[in-house]
């Protein structure tokens, strides 16, 4: 019995040192990180008011969530408020500009998850409502699930009155419909020729895209949630990273991140989640573990594409192998900034 006292003080050091690892955020420190899809964007197919129109709407996504931030919301609102302006923006591959699929309709995915509690929400295949982030938060909240598919997804989407819904050709845009034109005739030229064992055809780049916030609150809460309409040409019901929890999409107390790139890597990475768990269990830094998954794991698989990430301290990374990234960002000093390509324009 003489060790008790021994034992009592060693396992009150232990508590006391898990305690101290626990990540802790600075009080009424704010941050948000946004990004627009990965892929390869040529600096020279851009007009100036292409780059102009660009700016402003990753800008106006910035505006609302961090409106949301700096009146005390919570993160969840603010990825919210970030990424409903992005699936307005008929530029980006979510909501409004969402890709055609081989049948010239369209199939958006989404999902949310809340870092502190681990609740999260999903929808995939969904077809007539017009901002499926919502409808995710919707699954996350007021169902006992955290997925919904297809006909599912939209037999909850009828019971939730604040739900908008639209026609599919809503989503509709010319330069959508062009590239499936595109890869339909890349796809038929394919066809006739000879390939290689196990070469399906496929062009990585056509799985790149999507939409995505993460954010941190003053409360010390984070937030991450991407929406998109997934890949062009896409056939049988594919579903992709996005609305995965933990391969697209993924908030824990530490960490979040939102992915953009070919879907079927970061699923079998379970990428979003990597990057927070090497944070969270080899105390790597939030840049390190991030370009170590994007830039080393999924090229090694195969894959291409990008992500967001944010951690408790408000430290941003956005890695990304793809040729272009469009993101935007505010860290906890005000600072702020939005780009494409390697270069940023701040204010």
């Amino acid at each position: 019995m003489r060790f008790a006292p021994l034992l009592l003080l060693a396992l009150a050091s232990a508590a006391a040192a898990a305690a101290q690892s626990l990540p802790v955020a600075a009080p009424g420190r704010t941050a948000l990180v946004i990004h627009g899809g990965a892929g390869f964007v040529p600096q020279e197919s851009l007009t100036d008011a292409d780059r102009k129109e660009i700016d402003e709407t990753l800008n106006r996504a910035l505006d609302a969530g961090n409106a949301v931030l700096q009146k005390g919301g919570p993160a969840l609102d603010a990825v919210q408020a970030a990424i409903l302006v992005l699936e307005e923006s008929p530029r980006f591959n979510a909501g409004k500009g969402a890709v055609f699929n081989a049948r010239g309709g369209h199939e958006l995915d989404a999902a949310v998850m809340e870092g502190h509690t681990r609740r999260a929400g999903a929808v995939a295949g969904v077809t007539t409502v017009r901002n499926p982030i919502r409808l995710a938060r919707a699954v996350m909240e007021r169902s006992p699930h955290v997925m919904l598919a297809g006909e599912g997804a939209e037999a909850f989407a009828d019971t939730q009155k604040d739900i908008e819904r639209v026609p599919n050709g809503w989503f509709d845009t010319p330069h959508r419909r062009r590239q499936l034109e595109e890869a339909q005739r890349k796809e038929q030229a394919q066809r006739a020729a000879v390939r290689a064992p196990g070469d399906d055809g496929n062009d990585g780049r056509r799985y790149l895209g999507t939409v995505g916030a993460v954010a941190l609150d003053r409360d010390g809460h984070i937030a991450a949630g991407t929406s998109t309409g997934g890949m062009t040409n896409k056939r049988w019901g594919r579903v992709g990273d996005a609305p995965i929890i933990g391969a697209g999409t993924w908030a824990d107390a530490g960490c979040g991140v939102s992915g953009t790139g070919w879907g079927e890597f970061y699923i079998r990475a379970g990428a979003a989640r990597d990057i927070c768990a090497r944070v969270e269990y080899r105390g790597e830094t939030l840049q390190a573990a991030a370009d170590e998954v994007i830039n080393k794991v999924i090229p090694a698989m195969g894959g291409d594409g990008g992500a967001i990430a944010l951690d408790i301290e408000g430290n941003i990374a956005m890695p990304f192998n793809s040729g272009s990234m469009f993101r935007g960002w505010i860290r906890p000093d005000g600072s702020r900034g939005v780009a494409i390509h390697g270069e940023g324009t701040t204010r």
